[in-house]
């Protein structure tokens, strides 16, 4: 039977993918205080699982499922029922972890630009919501010109992220990236990268971005990608310590 939960209809949940890297969770910690924030932000209560609950529930399914290096999804759905349609909650919020092996990378990496604006001004700016069909949506449509993945303006102009990661430049030997102000989620690799080395958090336009010298691209799923190609401009792709700081996929 149907569910009619908030999840269910609304896609009302928070989730978080963690990098395995031999056996172990990358930067767990900096996963859980983030999916804890945006639970509260989605008023979604997640009160009945601890930090160590969940830990401990991951480290049994990599055990499981003999995951050396992969991924982890950690999804925590909205099972209170829907005022509009009514039903019944056995529990107010369920706990899902996924395993699967880390995403492969194509070598020659295409990035475009999308159509897809990210909006600011809307409550989900920011969260790493359940609710994920907008980005999806950009993705989707970049894939279908022939492209890995696409960067994503906000309403005001700004470069915010990809579609389904965080975007950092070169541009004369410093490094940059989208401030939070531009409505890019704050991804854990992304807060890696600015606790270990020098990078300037800016709210840039497109035109800033088409005159770097490289494009990286992070996110816990994929590491850090150095784009090969802009809007069809060949990247230099230099050498450079952000391709050495976070675990490469194995």
């Amino acid at each position: 039977m149907f569910k009619l939960s908030k999840s269910a209809l609304y896609g009302s949940g928070v989730f978080t993918t963690v990098a395995i890297v031999i056996r172990e969770p990358f930067l767990f910690e900096k996963h859980w205080r983030r999916i804890v924030a945006n639970a509260e932000k989605s008023r979604i209560d997640i009160s009945e699982y601890t930090e160590r609950s969940v830990a401990d529930a991951l480290a049994e399914l990599i055990e499981k499922n003999e995951i050396t290096n992969g991924r982890a999804r950690i999804t925590f759905s909205d099972e209170s029922p829907s005022e509009i349609w009514g039903g019944e909650a056995e529990r107010k919020t369920n706990l899902s972890i996924i395993t699967a092996p880390r995403r492969k990378m194509p070598e020659h990496y295409k990035l475009t630009f999308s159509p897809r604006r990210v909006n600011t001004t809307s409550p989900l700016a920011g969260i790493k919501s359940c609710n994920y069909l907008e980005p999806l949506m950009a993705f989707d449509e970049a894939k279908a010109r022939g492209f890995d993945e696409a960067i994503r303006l906000n309403e005001r102009g700004e470069v915010a992220s990809a579609c389904m990661a965080n975007v950092f430049w070169l541009k004369d030997g410093k490094l940059h990236t989208p401030s939070l102000k531009t409505g890019c989620l704050a991804g854990t690799t992304r807060e890696f990268i600015l606790e270990s080395i020098d990078c300037v958090e800016v709210e840039a336009t497109l035109t800033e971005l088409n005159s770097a010298d490289d494009i990286l691209l992070t996110s816990a799923g994929i590491g850090v990608v150095q784009v090969a190609g802009f809007e069809g401009r060949a990247m230099a792709r230099q050498p450079h310590k952000i391709l050495d700081i976070v675990p490469k996929p194995i």
